[in-house]
C-alpha cells in the first residue's frame, strides 16, 4: 500500500461523469485515506439507462479488486434501487464472493447512516423528476422506514449541479413543513450542489440530514476504523453515530 494510503484504499465507482461530488468527498475525507475513482458515463438519468449499467459497475470493480483496494463502493442510489432490497443485496454478495472485497452501494449506505440516526419517519427528495421517485421511497419502505414524502424538483438531470443551494434548501423545507411530524430528512443524489446547507436545514428544522457525500464518508470511516469527527456537515460526521 501506497504512503499516502497509510489509513486505507478506497475503490469507488462514480456513476456520471459530472464534477463536484467526487472533490467535494475527498475535501472532508480525513488525511491517509486513498482513492482510486472510476467513472460509468449514465448521461439521461432515465430508468432504462439505469437498468443496463449494471455490467459496467462490475467491469470497474474487478479492475479495483485487482489495485487491492480495501473498500469498494459503487456509487449512484438510483440503479441499485431497482434492484429492490433483495435483489441489491444478492447482487452484492455475488460481487463479494467473487472479487473477495466488502462492497457497499450508495443505497445500502443510507440506509445504514439512517438507521444509525434512529430515523423511522423520513422525507425524501431527489433531482428526477416523475415516477421514479415512487421506486425509490419504495425501497426504503421495504427498508423499515416509514416514507412520509419522496419528491423530486423539476431540473433536467444534465442541469443539476446549477440549481442553487437556497433553491435546494426552500425545496426541502416546503415538503418538510407539510408533513408533520419527520425523523430525517434524506437527500438522494450527488450532483447538488448542496453541502453548505446541511447544517442550515439541521439547525432550522431541528431534524438530521443525510447526504450522500457525508454519509459516504460516515462509512468509510466506519468501515476502515477511523473515527475523526468533521463539523460543518450536519450530525452525521459530527457525531459519527
Amino acid at each position: 500500500m501506497a504512503f499516502s494510503s497509510w489509513r486505507g484504499l478506497v475503490g469507488i465507482i462514480k456513476p456520471t461523469m459530472r464534477p463536484g461530488g467526487l472533490e467535494d468527498m475527498i475535501r472532508i475525507m480525513p488525511e491517509g485515506i486513498g482513492i482510486i475513482p472510476l467513472f460509468n458515463d449514465i448521461r439521461r438519468g432515465d430508468q432504462s439507462e439505469f437498468k443496463d449499467i449494471m455490467s459496467q459497475y462490475e467491469d470497474k470493480i474487478e479492475v479495483l479488486a485487482e489495485q487491492d483496494c480495501d473498500i469498494i463502493h459503487p456509487e449512484g442510489a438510483p440503479p441499485f434501487m431497482m434492484l429492490g432490497v433483495d435483489g441489491e443485496a444478492k447482487q452484492i454478495q455475488v460481487w463479494e464472493e467473487r472479487y473477495k472485497k466488502p462492497i457497499f452501494t450508495s443505497s445500502t449506505n443510507h440506509v445504514a447512516a439512517l438507521k444509525a440516526l434512529n430515523a423511522k419517519k423520513i422525507v425524501g427528495v431527489s433531482y428526477f423528476r416523475g415516477e421514479i421517485n415512487n421506486i425509490f421511497a419504495e425501497y426504503f419502505r421495504n427498508s423499515g422506514f416509514d416514507i412520509l414524502a419522496f419528491e423530486g424538483m423539476d431540473v433536467d438531470f444534465d442541469a443539476v449541479q446549477n440549481l442553487a443551494p437556497h433553491q435546494v434548501y426552500a425545496f426541502i423545507k416546503n415538503l418538510v413543513l407539510k408533513n408533520g411530524k419527520v425523523d430525517a430528512i434524506y437527500m438522494l443524489g450527488t450532483g447538488w450542489k448542496a453541502l453548505g446547507i446541511i447544517e442550515l436545514l439541521e439547525q432550522d428544522l431541528e431534524l438530521p440530514v443525510v447526504h450522500p457525500v457525508v454519509a459516504r464518508v460516515w462509512e468509510i470511516q466506519k468501515r476502515l476504523k477511523i473515527k475523526e469527527l468533521k463539523k460543518g456537515y450536519g450530525k452525521l460526521l459530527a457525531e459519527l453515530p
